[in-house]
């Protein structure tokens, strides 16, 4: 946990390392049917170990963020939240993505996750905006948007592929003024 990029009380995010290679790997394997319907294929031949080959490469780069999401209690790897897309001035602006293994889901650990990784875009990467896109039937994922504070937007149909079909998605967004305004207690809550 030294290695934190933020901390919580139930959760942490960090950086991925060579080591974490067989937990985060076990992880995926254990999860994909049910991550499957919502993120896009990037290849459907790559193994976990090649993805995490990918993900050591292309977790920092300035236009990323690809963030461990880990349980302090015996630091787990229970997910993953990404920043991508990052593009800094004059836009600041960056997509936000996540995911929790199977076995920890409906826990609390994504949305506690979500906010550490929003204070650390607004905070640290000093980004304005975070968008997120969420598939219409994911009522769990949409709710979370909903309780962490971010703002409905609209309807993109066809914006992402997904299993190799187009898919629709509402679009979600939270600037810092958002996030600094349910921080003080003067935003809404949810």
């Amino acid at each position: 946990m030294d290695a934190a990029l933020e901390r919580g009380r139930r959760v942490y995010l960090r950086l991925a390392s060579r080591g974490d290679r067989r937990d985060w790997c076990d992880l995926r394997d254990s999860s994909l049917e049910h991550t499957r319907p919502w993120e896009p294929a990037l290849s459907t031949d790559a193994t976990s170990s090649e993805r995490f080959d990918r993900l050591l490469a292309t977790q920092d780069t300035g236009d990323s963020l690809r963030m461990l999401l880990c349980r302090r209690s015996d630091e787990a790897i229970v997910g993953m939240i990404n920043l991508g897309q990052i593009v800094m001035d004059p836009l600041c602006s960056a997509y936000l993505g996540y995911w929790t293994g199977v076995d920890y889901l409906r826990r609390g650990y994504a949305t506690d996750g979500v906010r550490l990784a929003l204070r650390h875009a607004f905070g640290n990467v000093g980004l304005h905006r975070v968008e997120a896109n969420i598939r219409p039937e994911n009522d769990p994922s949409l709710a979370l948007a909903r309780r962490v504070g971010f703002r409905e937007e609209g309807y993109s149909p066809r914006y992402l592929q997904i299993a190799g079909k187009w898919a629709d998605h509402v679009r979600f967004a939270m600037t810092v003024e958002d996030w600094k305004a349910r921080r003080s207690g003067t935003g809404p809550r949810q």
